[in-house]
């Protein structure tokens, strides 16, 4: 497996671009499934949970065409839709798969899904999903870890009135891309509200659908009887560019953040703000962080959008442990996230974890050491606590990271970060 070699101690200065949002792309992609028209779909990140989407499209009989430069575009067409399955072995390790089900119930009123893997912060259940779709007609079984799903007479889903009984991202998309193509209207209450969200139906729309609400927590989605192809070009990411912001801030640098949305950012813009860091909002797609005077420390609650964003909170962990004071994360989202903090108390952190809460006291000095990354997001954190570090911090298992960040390796030594990447011997 690679490995990541940081020596800390740079300041980062200098501008760094963001890539696509990979957590817009991966629905976006699964949307091309609704139509048997071509769908180019314009600045997706070369990370690996995309090119697992791809090959998932390739093996249902998807024509996947991919261009690299200057970013990634990819061309989709699904004329004829093979294989309405989603097999384990290529899902295993992502668990945006599920987001297939909704596009494949609409175009074909059936579908084989794999039970979907991903990184291990705790449950993630799919019931959401499931109870959504049998409100529009669909007759569900679970059986040797597959989700089998079809419509009566591979006839059309209908229409439903359904209130999640609680947000979540990946089911509000789901059942939005499943409700298109249904018979009748279809509400969607106490829906996700996340950028990515709207990104889909702004895609979704120029594909002829006819949805309302989008950026609501209410949403109302006519269903029609085909849609066509479109061009779509997928909004910048919110996480790596937070991810970047908490970057400059931890090293005490000057750091601009490029091609991202300031107006996607608040929360860990005012959080930034609130431990003393300097923000600047250049322009529209351009973010500035200058040193604070001194770091202080700030409680946190990741909650859904436009709350404080659990894919930020091991960042914003690795930022606390060098701020004066206490710092109390509370864990809203997901019940098994802090994997990250035992790495991170290796490393000389003052870090207290107690269920859903962390205490995190500072400022602490960190040292480098070997660490192991659990997941994609602590992934970030431990990098972002190995630019602190004294000394070399070595941290193993990134192919996690590499399934959400587009050559980090490559953008923080270009504004200054003593990273670099060993490759796995070849086997």
């Amino acid at each position: 497996m690679d490995k990541f070699l940081i020596k800390g101690g740079n300041p980062l200065r200098g501008t760094v671009s963001v890539s696509g949002a990979k957590n817009s792309a991966l629905p976006v992609m699964a949307a091309t499934l609704l139509t048997a028209d071509q769908v180019t779909v314009h600045n997706i990140p070369k990370v690996r949970d995309l090119i697992t989407m791809s090959k998932l499209l390739a093996f249902m009989g998807a024509t996947v065409s991919i261009t690299e430069i200057p970013a990634s575009d990819y061309t989709i067409s699904t004329p004829t839709l093979n294989h309405a399955e989603a097999p384990y072995e290529l899902v295993k390790t992502m668990r945006a798969s599920i987001l297939t089900l909704g596009p494949l119930m609409a175009r074909l009123g059936i579908a084989h899904v794999s039970l979907p893997g991903g990184c291990a912060i705790g449950a993630r259940p799919i019931d959401l999903h499931l109870a959504a779709l049998e409100k529009m007609g669909a007759e569900i079984t679970i059986s040797h870890g597959y989700i089998e799903a079809k419509v009566p007479n591979r006839g059309r889903l209908k229409g439903a009135h359904i209130i999640f009984d609680k947000i979540t991202v990946t089911g509000t998309e789901n059942i939005l891309m499943a409700a298109v193509l249904a018979d009748g209207e279809s509400i969607l209450e106490n829906a996700a509200r996340e950028p990515e969200i709207t990104d889909l139906i702004v895609m979704l729309r120029k594909m002829g659908a006819c949805i309302t609400g989008d950026g609501t927590s209410t949403l109302r989605i006519r269903g029609v009887k085909e849609l066509h192809g479109t061009e779509h070009t997928v909004i910048p990411d919110r996480i790596e560019a937070g991810t970047f912001l908490i970057a400059g801030a931890i090293t005490g640098g000057d750091l601009t953040v490029a091609n991202c949305d300031p107006g996607h950012l608040g929360a860990v813009i005012a959080k930034l703000q609130q431990s003393g860091v300097e923000t600047e909002t250049v322009d529209k797609s351009t973010l500035r962080v200058r040193p604070a005077r001194k770091l202080a420390g700030a409680d946190v609650t990741t909650e859904e959008y436009p709350g404080f964003a659990t894919d930020m909170q091991a960042q914003y962990m690795a930022l606390a442990t060098q701020a004066e004071g206490t710092s109390v994360i509370t864990e809203t989202i997901f019940e098994n996230r802090y994997l990250h903090a035992s790495e991170m108390v290796r490393m000389g952190a003052n870090i207290s974890v107690d269920g859903r809460r962390a205490v995190v006291r500072g400022p602490a000095e960190l040292s480098g050491t070997t660490v192991q990354a659990s997941d994609l997001r602590a992934s970030a954190g431990l990098v972002l606590a190995g630019l602190v570090s004294s000394g070399e911090t070595l941290i193993d298992r990134v192919y996690h990271i590499d399934r959400g960040y587009e050559g980090i390796v490559e953008k923080l030594s270009s504004v200054g970060a003593d990273i670099t990447r060993i490759h796995a011997p070849s086997t």
